[in-house]
Order: structure tokens, then C-alpha cells, then sequence
């Protein structure tokens, strides 16, 4: 059986089916970690994306119950270059492909991921479809689908992947801190690393507002990661605008540095092909370190490069960049205590050099 991969340019690429069998739409983008495919598969920040692997094997180690970030696949498509024939680890329950089935995604296996990558780094991430079995139809068909499916400028997503309910991750040993931590796509390992710090989190559906935020008097406030286009979330801004007036304690990573960009009044834009993996080299300009980190984004903040500038809550200041293209990966307020990374500290999965911004947050709920 074949399958094939169709972009909303008109490129082609094709293959065999992997996971489940039909159709699928998105926005094409590529992952370059050579790590972490399950954690990759249940961030919820990969909503509506169909994901290709840079790295050649795919699924070698399986599945199993402790490293998934949600409590299901979110991706909306899985491309592969060569799926492992074999599962061979301790601790998996099942094969990538099995998953993959059981939770509908719809792959493709392609000799030409190399090709797709640098396709997408040339002409920036598009829509594109997926399709096998009975969804096979003339190219010309697909390429027409492809085009009227919906695209990622102007989504509003962050409430489609949210807790409906809120609820609450204790504190391991004793507990120092209440954080309340707004659910906009967060992964599952963001509130443990606060909680191994001895934060109870309070985790809370996107639509909260201020008022709900501050009613539970937290020692921080936290706003996660998540997908869609920052430029349609105007209630997690709201929401921010008033935590930062009463003046708590923020933290905020990859879309949450976006909602205080915005707050700030700076402008979000889209990246031509976005940072996705877990080797993007980030540099803290005030102590000129770089990090190795861990990116899921395909947006980013437009803020001055050039020393601090005034914001409706005093100054602020880049604090972190890119070294690959210059982007801002950071915010920092100067006269009040919030601040912001574009990238994962949690690492799940990825590198830790970042790890220390929780401590920084606990720092400071605790001065």
C-alpha cells in the first residue's frame, strides 16, 4: 500500500503508510531532536501540525506508560524516514506504530525526510496533507484539499488543548510555595519540576481570568507553553495584564513568554520554518552563558535587542537570544518580578541546562 505526502505548494513525496490509515491535514514542520518522540507526539503545542523526524530511525525504543506529556497523541500527523522493524527497551508497552494506530494519527514512512527539511527551510512550514487507502485520490484533488484546510496564522488553539477543570499537582516534601500555573497546552513535566521544588500547582483551563488567578492568592503565577498564534490569545493577555498589576511573582515559557510580550505591548510575528527540537543554542546576555535547549515554536516576540526599553510596567529587556537567527528566546521586567524563556526548561525530552530558571521563579516568589 502506498501513501502520500502532499504540500500545499504542490511538492509530493512518497512512501507507505505508518500508524493508522486515511487522512490527515496540517501545518508541516520538522523536528530535529534525535530524542524524545513520545514526549514530541503528546505535547499539546503540536496541535494541528504534522510533524517530520530529521532523524533517520524512528520508534526504536518503543512506547510505554511514563514518558508521554498528555494524556493523548496530539500531533495531526507523523512523518518518518525508516520506522524501526524491531521494538527493543525495558520499559515499552508497545510499538510506535501500534500507538500510533490505537490513537488514529495517520504517518508516512519516506526516504526523503533530508529532502522535505530542506524544502520547508527554503520555502517556510506550510499546510500539508497526508493520505493512504481510500483517501488516495489524483494529485491534483489532494493538492486543492490541502490548500482550503485551515492554516496556523490566526489560530486560536490554546483553549482546544486546555484542562476543562482545574487541579492540583502537590508538592513533593514539604511546601514552600502556591503556584498557580495557567494550562495553555502545558506538558505534564512542567508542573513536576516546580513541584520537586516544593511548589503546589494549581493548574488552570486558558480561559481564567485575573480575577480567578489572584482570588486563590498564589506565590506565583506561571502561563505554560501551547499552540495556535499568539496574536489571538487577547484573554491570556488580559489575564496576565492583571497579575501583573497586582504584582505577583511570573514565570512564563514558549507561548506564555509570547502572552507577556504582547502584555508588554510588543508584536508577535511567525518564523519562516520555526525552532523545534532539542539542540537550539540560546545565549543569557547578562551573563553571556549558552545554552543547549529544548524549542517547540513557530512564533516569536518582536522586541529591541538593544538594552532595556519601556513597557506599561516599567522597563524590560531581552534577556535571552538565538544564536542560530538572532530571535528573542527571553523577557525580563527590571522593576517588577516577571519573567519570561521561549524555550522548554523542563526538557522533556531534551537537554537541562535551563533547568535553573525554576529555581530563579522559586527565588523569587521567595524574596
Amino acid at each position: 500500500m502506498s501513501a502520500l505526502l502532499v504540500l500545499e505548494d504542490g511538492r509530493v513525496f512518497e512512501g507507505v503508510p505508518y500508524g493508522a490509515v486515511g487522512e490527515t491535514f496540517g501545518e508541516m514542520v520538522f523536528n530535529t531532536g534525535m530524542t524524545g518522540y513520545q514526549e514530541t507526539l503528546t505535547d499539546p503545542s503540536y496541535h494541528r501540525q504534522i510533524v517530520a523526524m530529521t532523524a533517520p530511525h524512528i520508534g526504536n525504543t518503543g512506547v510505554n506508560e511514563e514518558d508521554p506529556e498528555s494524556g493523548r497523541v496530539w500531533v495531526a500527523g507523523y512523518v518518518v524516514r525508516e520506522p524501526a522493524r524491531v521494538t527493543s527497551n525495558w520499559r515499552a508497552t508497545k510499538s510506535l506504530d501500534e500507538y500510533l494506530r490505537e490513537q488514529g494519527v495517520v504517518g508516512i514512512a519516506v526516504r526523503g525526510t533530508r529532502a522535505l527539511t530542506r524544502h520547508l527551510r527554503e520555502r517556510g512550514a506550510m499546510r500539508a496533507g497526508v493520505f493512504s487507502g481510500a483517501a488516495l485520490a489524483p494529485v491534483a484533488e489532494l493538492v486543492d484539499r490541502v490548500r482550503r484546510s485551515p492554516g496556523m496564522l490566526g489560530a486560536d488553539l490554546a483553549a482546544e488543548v486546555s484542562t476543562r477543570e482545574p487541579y492540583v499537582v502537590p508538592a513533593v516534601g514539604e511546601r514552600r510555595f502556591t503556584v498557580a500555573a495557567v494550562d495553555l497546552g502545558i506538558k505534564a513535566m512542567t508542573p513536576q519540576r516546580l513541584a520537586q521544588r516544593g511548589c503546589e500547582v494549581r493548574v488552570l483551563p486558558a480561559t481564567v481570568t485575573a480575577a480567578e488567578i489572584l482570588a486563590l492568592d498564589p506565590d506565583g503565577v506561571f502561563f505554560s507553553n501551547g499552540p495556535g498564534d499568539p496574536a489571538t490569545a487577547d484573554g491570556a493577555v488580559a489575564a496576565l495584564r492583571g497579575v501583573l498589576d497586582a504584582g505577583k511573582p511570573f514565570f512564563g515559557i514558549c507561548f506564555g513568554n509570547q502572552i507577556l510580550g504582547r502584555a508588554l505591548g510588543l508584536g508577535t510575528y511567525k518564523l519562516r520554518y520555526g525552532h523545534r527540537g532539542v539542540n537550539q543554542p540560546v545565549q543569557d546576555r547578562r551573563t553571556g552563558k549558552v545554552e543547549i535547549s529544548a524549542h517547540n515554536h513557530g512564533f516569536a516576540v518582536r522586541a529591541p535587542l538593544d538594552g532595556p526599553f519601556d513597557t506599561p510596567y516599567g522597563r524590560a529587556e531581552v534577556s535571552h537570544v538565538n544564536l542560530n537567527d538572532g530571535c528573542v528566546e527571553g523577557l525580563r521586567l527590571l522593576d517588577r518580578p516577571a519573567f519570561s524563556v521561549q524555550y522548554h526548561p523542563e526538557a522533556a525530552a531534551g537537554p537541562h541546562d535551563a533547568a535553573y530558571l525554576f529555581d530563579e521563579f522559586c527565588e523569587v516568589m521567595g524574596a
